[in-house]
C-alpha cells in the first residue's frame, strides 16, 4: 500500500469531516484528528488556517494531489476567464480519475485513479492511462469491454451511498460515461461544504 493510498483512511479524521460521505469512513467511529495528540481540544483557526484547511480539504477530495499538481491547476484556474474558484472546481472535475469516480465505475476517488492508471479506460475509443487526462465536453469514456466484468466495477455500480451527476450522461449497462459540461460548484455533488473562494484567497496571499 503506497503511502498516498493509506492517507484516505486519516485524511477524514485529519479534516474533522467525512470529505466523500463514505460509510466506512473512520469519523463515524471517533470525530477526533489521527496520531497522539488527535484528541487535544480543538482551537480557533486563524484565517491563514481557515483557507488552508480549505485548499487541504480541496485536495485530498481529489485523491491527495501533490501540492505543485493542485498549484499547477489553481494557476489555470487563474488565467482562464471567469471565476477562479469555480474555474478551479471545473478543472478538477474535468481530470479523468475523477469522471470515473462520478460515473460510479469505481468506489473511491484512489480507486479511480489506480483503474485509469491500469489501463482499463477508454476515451472515445481509444486506450488513456493518465489519470490528469483532461477531459471535454462531449467526450465519451468508457470500461474496456475486458475490464466491465472486475468486481470493482461491479461493486461500485451497486453502491447507493452517491449518486451520477447530471452533468454525466452514464449507461452502465454499456460502461460508458457522455461527458455533457463543465459543473458549476453548485452542481458538483460534494458531501461536505467546499470553499473555493477560501483557496483563491490562500493562493493570493501566499
Amino acid at each position: 500500500m503506497t503511502k498516498r493510498t493509506a492517507a484516505k483512511y486519516k485524511i477524514d479524521r485529519r479534516m474533522g469531516e467525512n470529505i466523500w460521505g463514505r460509510a466506512k469512513s473512520p469519523l463515524n467511529k471517533r470525530e477526533y484528528g489521527p496520531g497522539q495528540h488527535g484528541q487535544r481540544r480543538k482551537g480557533k483557526l486563524s484565517d491563514f488556517g481557515t483557507q488552508l484547511r480549505a485548499k487541504q480539504k480541496l485536495k485530498g477530495y481529489y485523491g491527495d494531489l501533490t501540492e505543485k499538481q493542485f498549484r499547477r491547476i489553481y494557476a489555470e484556474a487563474e488565467r482562464v476567464k471567469g471565476d477562479t474558484g469555480e474555474n478551479l472546481v471545473g478543472l478538477l472535475e474535468r481530470r479523468l480519475d475523477a469522471v470515473i469516480y462520478r460515473a460510479k465505475f469505481v468506489p473511491t476517488i484512489f480507486a479511480a485513479r489506480q483503474f485509469v492508471n491500469h489501463g482499463h479506460v477508454e476515451v472515445n475509443g481509444k486506450k488513456v492511462n493518465i489519470a490528469s487526462y483532461r477531459v471535454k465536453e462531449g467526450d465519451v469514456v468508457s470500461i474496456r469491454e475486458r475490464s466491465r466484468q472486475l468486481a470493482i466495477v461491479l461493486e461500485a455500480v451497486a453502491l447507493t451511498e452517491r449518486d451520477v451527476p447530471d452533468y454525466l450522461e452514464v449507461d452502465h449497462n454499456k460502461m460508458t460515461a457522455n461527458f455533457v459540461r463543465t459543473p458549476a460548484l453548485g452542481d458538483v455533488p460534494y458531501p461536505v461544504v467546499m470553499e473555493p473562494n477560501l483557496v483563491v484567497e490562500f493562493y493570493a496571499k501566499n
